[in-house]
């Protein structure tokens, strides 16, 4: 027998959203219906991947355009995403500024790995995409959170923030809109997180791939708002053009500096160890940004109604209340009972799960801290698949409720 000694930095890997998964294989086994509110994938649902869009890639392989292309991306890419963020974000950048990744995860893999040494710190958004977590272990870096207030629609405590800077910090993660929450932040919020990072020298990654997925607010780039805070975009293809499965994304490095220089040429070494992305797919995502985009316009308006839907009738569930998402298409409910019907949010997520077959995923896994005792729903099902999975959800909330003789709710 080998004696093969795994990493600790990948035995500890977690990735919530996915981890939840295993829970349902006994169940699909059993012939159980799963309803799957987990994953943020359009393309699994009724949001199609555009016709052209299809076609552009069919075409590229049938011209035998199969080869290894530039490992920071295609020049007609890169000018196509430059044009992209002038028309739809107003700010300037040129080709040369964008780098073409496997979808945003690698884009955030690939940063983190150019920033973070033993002991640096990341101040994220608390709640948080998990990889900014994960990805600042693997690197044997700290994941420092600062918080978003719920009651104010999950808008970042600008003053925790500022608290929670050290000479350890090495860069401030903003996620607009946002993932978990669907919070949406404005110009004013933007720039004093730009202006905390100017004071201590540093740079901010802004996650935008939901830019253009917003209802009532208008999405507002760091870069637009940035005048010599160093700014790293992540943006992909995934979430507007239903291209999930295409796994392709593009950060943008927007200001000047050596230290920013110095960062992107450090990125520029981890694309070409990795060869290049996906040449066919990328032509394709050529032809996306090139071509037209009202059919942007039907996805948002689509998305509104099972946002308002869900919102809605998440708070018609006694023991769930939930802030409106201004963007993206999750919801973060926050569940009474745990720590009383349920040890902790893991145990209700699975607990609903193998009861009613309502698959979500634990708040706890977006920030032990600002996400526990929540939960993070995907509303991108049609509305009548979204009221069987909430019926369930509820009727399983009901079940666990308990009134004393003075109608207080208590759980048992």
């Amino acid at each position: 027998m080998a004696n093969v000694k795994v990493t600790k930095r990948a035995s500890e890997i977690e990735y919530a959203i996915r981890d939840v998964i295993v829970h349902t294989k006994e169940l699909i086994k059993n012939g159980k219906k799963i309803y799957y509110l987990n994953i943020g994938d359009p393309a699994a649902f009724d949001f199609k991947t555009p016709q052209s869009l299809k076609d552009a890639l069919c075409g590229a392989i049938a011209k035998e355009d199969n080869y290894y292309s530039p490992s920071e991306g295609l020049p007609e890419l890169r000018q196509a995403v430059a044009n992209k963020e002038k028309k739809v974000n107003n700010f300037d950048i040129t080709a040369d500024d964008v780098l073409v990744t496997e979808g945003i995860s690698e884009g955030i893999q690939m940063l983190l790995g150019a920033i973070v040494e033993k002991g640096d710190e990341i101040l994220f958004p608390g709640p948080t995409y998990p990889p900014y977590i994960s990805y600042t272990k693997f690197f044997d870096g700290k994941p420092v959170a600062y918080e978003t207030i719920e009651k104010e629609g999950w808008q970042p405590n600008i003053d925790d923030l500022r608290k929670k800077v050290t000479d350890k910090t090495r860069a401030i993660v903003i996620i607009n809109p946002n993932n978990p929450t669907g919070a949406v932040y404005d110009r004013k919020t933007i720039k004093e997180i730009l202006d905390i990072a100017g004071e201590h020298n540093l740079p901010v990654l802004s996650d935008e791939i939901y830019d253009q997925l917003t209802y009532e607010k208008q999405f507002v780039s760091a870069s637009n708002v940035t005048k010599d805070v160093p700014v790293v975009g992540l943006n992909g293809f995934s979430k507007v053009y239903q291209m999930t499965g295409w796994r392709l994304g593009y950060m943008y490095f927007k200001g000047e500096g050596k230290q920013l220089a110095a960062l992107k040429e450090g990125v520029e070494k981890e694309c070409r160890i990795r060869i290049c992305a996906n040449t066919p797919v990328q032509i394709a995502a050529t032809a996306a940004l090139n071509g037209p985009q009202d059919f942007v316009k039907d996805i948002v308006d689509r998305l509104r109604q099972r946002r308002d839907f869900s919102w809605k009738r998440l708070n018609e569930i006694e023991g769930i209340s939930t802030s409106k998402p201004e963007g993206a298409f999750y919801i973060f409910p926050k569940i009474e009972g745990i720590g009383k019907r349920w040890k902790d949010d893991m145990d209700f997520v699975v607990s609903l799960l193998k009861e009613t077959g309502v698959l979500i995923v634990n708040g706890s896994g977006f920030d032990p801290v600002y996400g526990k005792d929540h939960a993070r729903i995907v509303f991108l099902p049609p509305i009548q698949e979204l009221e069987e999975a909430y019926s369930a959800l509820e009727g399983f909330m009901k079940k666990k409720v308990k009134r004393d003789s003075r109608g207080h709710v208590g759980y048992g």
